[in-house]
């Protein structure tokens, strides 16, 4: 085999493996607790090559109804952020998708965003929890 023949074949090798992985869809998920046992779940999923980040979420025991409930980022596990992404009925069942700026996506994939659940008597956040990466 020639040396540009080689090499060529090696290109298409690595630009075949980039598309594959912008194209996969990454997996998320959050625990929600808080102080006063409400509990909750998160799951998501972002597609890198569209910017779209797809979303469901449950709660039971809250205090109250919720009145809101957002995506905040950027920051640490027990930081806190301002909204990225709010979620426009936070009523059960809640779900939804919403495409990203690259600095949203950046976030996200570095770990930086959490899920809170806000209710009258709690409206600084009754429940949280951060998003982790479960899968590809």
């Amino acid at each position: 085999m020639n040396l540009k023949y080689a090499a060529a074949l090696s290109m298409v090798a690595m630009l075949a493996a980039g598309a594959a992985r912008a194209n996969e869809i990454i997996h998320y998920e959050a625990d929600l607790t808080g102080p006063n046992g409400a509990k909750g779940t998160v799951t998501a999923e972002l597609e890198p090559s569209e910017m779209t980040f797809a979303y469901r979420a449950t709660y039971s025991g809250l205090s109250g109804p919720a009145t809101m409930a957002h995506f905040h980022g950027p920051a640490d596990p027990g930081k806190d952020a301002p909204p990225v992404v709010a979620v426009p009925d936070p009523r059960l069942p809640i779900g939804g998708s919403v495409r990203l700026t690259d600095k949203e996506m950046a976030d996200l994939e570095a770990g930086k965003w959490y899920f809170n659940v806000h209710t009258a008597a709690n409206p600084g956040g009754e429940i949280r929890g951060q998003l982790k990466e479960v899968g590809r």
